[in-house]
């Protein structure tokens, strides 16, 4: 970031859209983290059920097929990236709080809310391609 105006008055806000960046990145990459984690119950029983049927009990999300498992996995993968994007273009709202209060907000809007939405969504393609026999 690069001062033009050299006003020391700006120096304030400089440092705010500096934290609002730093913000941003560290929310998404929370989503991210968290959403690839719970992608795992979707890919990892679907590589794997035919080597080892022990890890069937995995499969917690209850999707119909491996294959569909798979790829209701990269459709939501491709749908929450576009999702993210507006996001990332916005940025997260930038308020003057303690570090400790940013990190609980933190983890639980975007920490909860990559596990859950995954599981949801997932499933939810999961559904619409069994029902239309895409999978």
């Amino acid at each position: 970031m690069i001062d033009l105006d050299s006003n020391p008055t700006k120096l304030i806000e400089t440092v705010e859209v500096g934290k609002q960046l730093l913000m941003t990145r560290g929310s998404l990459t929370t989503f991210s983290v968290a959403n690839d984690v719970a992608k795992y119950f979707a890919i990892i029983p679907a590589l794997f059920i035919a080597t080892y049927p022990v890890l069937k009990t995995l499969n917690i999300m209850k999707l119909a097929t491996p294959q569909s498992a798979i790829l209701s996995a990269v459709i939501f993968n491709a749908l929450i990236i576009v999702a993210l994007i507006p996001l990332a273009l916005r940025g997260v709202k930038y308020r003057p709080l303690g570090a400790n209060s940013i990190f609980r907000r933190n983890m639980l809007i975007y920490g909860i809310g990559g596990l859950i939405a995954p599981f949801i969504g997932i499933k939810l393609i999961d559904i619409i391609l069994h029902a239309l026999r895409l999978a």
